[in-house]
């Protein structure tokens, strides 16, 4: 099996998703690409949640080892001012993990403001925009559906805004 070329589109937040994008151009409509998620690798720990290093760097180097990885969207993210300190300094900690596991992994990553790919595909920021981002990756994939939703029926907001990163980067990279 030969080695594709693929697209890497990260959320980075606690709650956020790894998306791996590999499109093709042969076969029907439904099987022009092959997706990858995976939910940010968390720990709990001292009563709340941190990011798991190990777990991050494996799922990036497994990656790397199948796929030509052409580059990696990283959403740029910054503290909201409604975080606490300690929120915003954990939040900014991760982030600076979650761009090192990536340049350690020996990928190329571009940062992305949130304002610059949700405009490319007519989303609009906020919490309550959650769900309009699982409703454009489901347009665009819809294999993806049931990876959308949570057990409850929430949605899985990082892992769409994810796929989009990786679709985004994508499109990024071939212009």
């Amino acid at each position: 099996m030969s080695r594709l070329d693929a697209y890497i589109g990260i959320d980075p937040g606690m709650s956020g998703a790894l998306a791996l994008y590999v499109p093709a151009d042969d076969g029907p409509p439904e099987l022009k690409y092959e997706l990858r998620i995976e939910d940010m690798p968390v720990l709990k720990a001292d009563g709340g949640s941190m990011l798991d290093h190990w777990r991050l760097a494996t799922v990036l180097d497994g990656w790397r080892t199948h796929y030509y990885i052409q580059g990696v969207a990283l959403e740029r993210v910054s503290a909201m001012p409604d975080q606490g300190v300690t929120s915003s300094f954990n939040f900014g900690a991760s982030f600076g993990a979650v761009k090192q596991a990536v340049a350690s992994a020996g990928l190329h990553f571009t940062l992305i403001s949130p304002a610059t790919w949700k405009a490319i595909y007519g989303l609009r920021g906020g919490r309550e925009n959650k769900a309009a981002s699982a409703e454009k990756a489901i347009a665009l994939f819809p294999a993806i559906k049931p990876l959308m939703y949570g057990p409850r029926g929430g949605v899985k907001d990082g892992r769409a805004e994810a796929v989009l990163l990786a679709h985004y980067g994508s499109k990024l990279r071939n212009a």
